[in-house]
């Protein structure tokens, strides 16, 4: 998604309420990269809402983004939370896996994030993780939890049924021409959960 496109579609989603915000961008320079952060940072700071950088420790340090999102390959949690400090937030993606979970949080963090739970436009190649996993997770583990891969509309309940605390939107969000009336809709969703 161009720049321009990207911040426009971010400010509507972040006046729709957007719980956090995670800039992923896997192309462009490191200088593209840190002028687009800085802008969605700005961005989020207006609307008091956290920026999450994917896989880029050094670009969240450099733009002090609120935390950083840590694949499996993206280093070390444990060096992340060492040189962030314990105020920042850091996530990790633990696939289909508790025991990944478990040596997250005793490396400091702040949340773990499980999936693919659906097929997926983002990461189409992704391996699937069966629901139960998240109702084992509640069980086990007191941070929150994050559902991702292929959450949308019609499936973002089920998954928060089954015990995540945050939902990762891609697709459904990104892709819209109305990133704001997705928002709604997906917490309007959410919060049926939430009165039941």
């Amino acid at each position: 998604m161009p720049g321009e496109h990207l911040i426009q579609k971010s400010e509507l989603a972040l006046q729709a309420g957007l719980a956090f915000l995670q800039y992923r961008r896997k192309g462009g320079t490191e200088d593209e990269r840190q002028h687009e952060a800085g802008q969605l940072l700005a961005l989020c700071r207006q609307y008091q809402t956290p920026l999450i950088i994917n896989d880029d420790l050094e670009l969240a340090m450099a733009i002090d983004a609120d935390g950083v999102h840590l694949g499996q390959s993206d280093g070390s949690l444990k060096e992340a939370r060492q040189r962030l400090g314990n105020d920042k937030i850091i996530g990790t993606t633990c696939h289909d896996s508790l025991q990944l979970a478990e040596q997250a949080i005793q490396d400091g963090a702040s949340y773990i994030a499980f999936g693919r739970f659906f097929p997926s436009n983002t990461k189409p190649g992704a391996s699937p993780a069966p629901l139960s996993l998240l109702t084992e997770a509640r069980a086990r583990f007191d941070c929150p939890i994050v559902a991702i891969g292929g959450i949308n509309l019609d499936n973002a309940r089920q998954v928060t049924e089954m015990g995540a605390d945050f939902v990762a939107v891609v697709h459904t969000v990104f892709a819209s021409d109305q990133p704001d009336q997705q928002v709604y809709r997906l917490q309007h969703t959410l919060n049926k959960v939430e009165s039941a």
